[in-house]
């Protein structure tokens, strides 16, 4: 009887197991990816929910020391909480499985534990800072071209002002970068790590934008259908679980 040298079991046990474990592992990425989807989607509609509210409400902050001051206040999210729940529970097994992953070696073990309630802070936290944002955003459009703002311009640069706050959004490109906006909220919720200071600096971004040049670039570019507007495909959106460790710019 031939013995595998790998696992000292028999060569036919030895194969039988190796495909299983090939089987296993694409299943498991399989499901891995389609989580990821799951999870992006949900921060996508968490974030359209958010934009919605301050547009409809017709909340506006009038400048970046204003919003400043709103975010050292408490934050008050309870019409979303149904959406920030949905993002939890969605997220909490891909932290598992990204803790138990040699990228988190340093990781503590108690993280495990606590990981659903340091990420619901951590995403109720983005999404308020998200909203004042493009609270300002907005209004300052509407000072600039005396016409209610366009809610998808304010979204895009909302969400690009938030990720990047050193970069001029562009707007050649209307897809929201919301793998990206995953990353930020659901890593540095688990990791709490502080999100301040990049709120802070993307308020400061706002209020020094020529608005009424955005306005006008926004105008003058052609608009995709909204199913293109997402920056990856759901199939390739499990690198969410997977790059919690980018770090701010």
């Amino acid at each position: 009887m031939t013995v595998d040298e790998q696992t000292g079991a028999p060569a036919s046990r030895a194969a039988r197991l190796r495909a299983q474990a090939t089987s296993a592992g694409k299943g498991a990425g399989a499901a891995t990816q389609k989580a990821g989807g799951a999870l992006v989607e949900a921060v996508g509609n968490l974030a359209d929910a958010a934009i919605d509210n301050v547009m409809l409400t017709g909340t506006r902050v009038t400048s970046a020391a204003e919003g400043k001051r709103i975010l050292a206040g408490a934050a008050d999210t309870e019409a979303l909480a149904d959406k920030v729940q949905r993002v939890v529970v969605l997220a909490v097994p891909i932290i598992r499985v990204a803790v138990r992953s040699a990228r988190f070696t340093r990781v503590p073990w108690a993280m495990l534990a606590s990981s659903a309630v340091s990420l619901g802070l951590g995403v109720r936290t983005g999404v308020r800072e998200l909203q004042v944002l493009a609270a300002l955003i907005a209004y300052r459009l509407e000072q600039a071209t005396g016409a209610p703002p366009d809610r998808a311009l304010v979204q895009k640069v909302a969400i690009d002002l938030y990720l990047k706050p050193r970069r001029i959004p562009d707007l050649t490109d209307d897809k929201l970068r919301i793998v990206r906006l995953t990353r930020k909220w659901v890593f540095s919720g688990t990791l709490g790590r502080e999100t301040a200071k990049r709120a802070n600096r993307a308020l400061d971004a706002a209020e020094k934008l020529d608005a009424r040049e955005l306005a006008a670039r926004w105008e003058a570019q052609p608009r995709r259908r909204r199913a293109q507007r997402y920056d990856s495909s759901v199939s390739s959106s499990s690198g969410a679980s997977s790059a919690g460790s980018s770090s701010d710019p």
